[in-house]
């Protein structure tokens, strides 16, 4: 049986677009931006990084790498606060050892999350950030 991390974090929100980052925000509630699963392969870590730059947020952000450690290493190179990353256990650990050293996060499996691109997710967000 895999023993779970417990990682204290706001509530999590898929986000796919500045849209979507100011919808999360709007309710004025604290949580966690998390992009969608494999975004670092497809959109990469630069469009992250100027997504969270473009809103303004400081808050903490996770941008999924999946299986792939390279753009966990990229996505910490260029300050990323955090990243998730499905990799073997010595990979993953080398990655999440790179990551505490500049204060950035890194998790094995994505939080529990609301994804605003979902039917009926603007709706339930107020409700969802408030746990």
């Amino acid at each position: 049986m895999k023993s779970q991390i417990k990682i204290p974090l706001p509530p999590a929100v898929i986000v796919h677009s500045l849209a979507d980052v100011r919808t999360a925000l709007a309710p004025g509630r604290p949580l966690t931006l998390l992009s969608a699963p494999g975004a670092a392969q497809f959109a990469g870590c630069l469009w992250w990084r100027a997504l969270l730059e473009a809103a303004n947020f400081s808050g903490p952000a996770l941008l999924d790498c999946a299986a792939a450690p390279g753009r966990a290493l990229e996505a910490l190179h260029l300050g990323l606060g955090g990243v998730v990353l499905r990799a073997p256990a010595p990979v993953f650990a080398l990655v999440a050892a790179l990551a505490a050293a500049q204060g950035a996060l890194a998790l094995p499996l994505a939080p529990p999350a609301l994804d605003l691109c979902l039917n009926g997710a603007t709706r339930r967000l107020d409700s969802w950030l408030a746990g």
